[in-house]
């Protein structure tokens, strides 16, 4: 049964199995600051039920898990003081700390942000559609919630290849990288998260949390790089340099960063 408290994420939970899905597929399943809040609760609701052993994440339609950060939401007024939208919200750091397993059930794009938040996820199954990747130096802004995780996760160098060239990965390269823990054909993808799903609640739920508990317990840390990352952001996106990419994005044309360095 889905919660008619939310707009832009569908939150459903039957048996011991709760799932979001980001519905927001008119534009690749974006987050907007709505969508974070929204987000945020229901991972709180699954992470207190007791009758919750597993939390399923997804996108609504076959094109998108997510594409990230709605940039519309980066626009800052003349005048104003930027508020990276997730500032209020932290997904990254939400995620985490579900104290049930988490699975990324991901289909088409998942970059930028999405990226990010997958990987934050315990587990990720990916569609042979799905198609990886990180956004924010090509849009003129960068994701400071990743960094630190994703070294752990793909190692340090793929990681910095990520950021440098903003490049795409297929569901393939992610699973060699160790981004993902599987891949399978798109019509078998919701198969393959309900049979991990009922593994998963076979098992002892207080053992699983505790398990949770000490793998997070390991990188605890990335916590104080992610309070300082959040903080830089938004100096950041109060340049000229970054909101750039805001109206260039918008413009539908090129960016032109270069013209707003600093010259000596």
């Amino acid at each position: 049964m889905s919660d008619a408290r939310f707009q832009d994420i569908i939150y459903t939970k039957a048996g011991h199995r709760a799932q979001i899905t980001i519905n927001r597929p008119e534009v690749l399943n974006a987050f907007r600051k709505q969508t974070y809040e929204e987000f945020c609760l229901a991972c709180g609701d699954a992470s207190t039920d007791s009758n919750i052993g597993v939390l399923v994440i997804t996108g609504a339609g076959k094109r998108a898990f997510s594409s990230g950060g709605d940039v519309r939401g980066y626009q800052v007024p003349p005048g104003e003081e930027s508020r990276v939208i997730g500032f209020d919200a932290n997904i990254y750091e939400t995620i985490r700390k579900v104290a049930k397993p988490t699975i990324a059930m991901i289909r088409g794009w998942c970059v930028g942000g999405a990226n990010v938040m997958a990987a934050q996820c315990d587990l990720s199954i990916a569609s042979e559609t799905a198609m990886f990747g990180q956004n924010g130096p090509r849009m003129g802004s960068y994701n400071p919630w990743g960094f630190a995780y994703m070294a752990r996760v793909v190692g340090e160098k793929k990681a910095r290849e990520m950021w440098f060239l903003c490049r795409r990965y297929s569901a393939h390269e992610a699973l060699a990288m160790g981004l993902v823990n599987k891949v399978v054909a798109d019509d078998q993808l919701e198969a393959h998260v309900d049979q991990w799903c009922e593994e998963i609640l076979s098992l002892s739920p207080s053992a699983l949390e505790a398990v949770k508990r000490h793998f997070q317990a390991d990188a605890e840390h990335i916590q104080g790089y992610w309070d300082l990352g959040t903080q830089a952001l938004n100096w950041y996106m109060e340049s000229d340099e970054a909101q750039e990419g805001v109206r260039a994005f918008l413009e539908k044309r090129k960016p032109d960063f270069w013209k707003y360095r600093i010259r000596k």
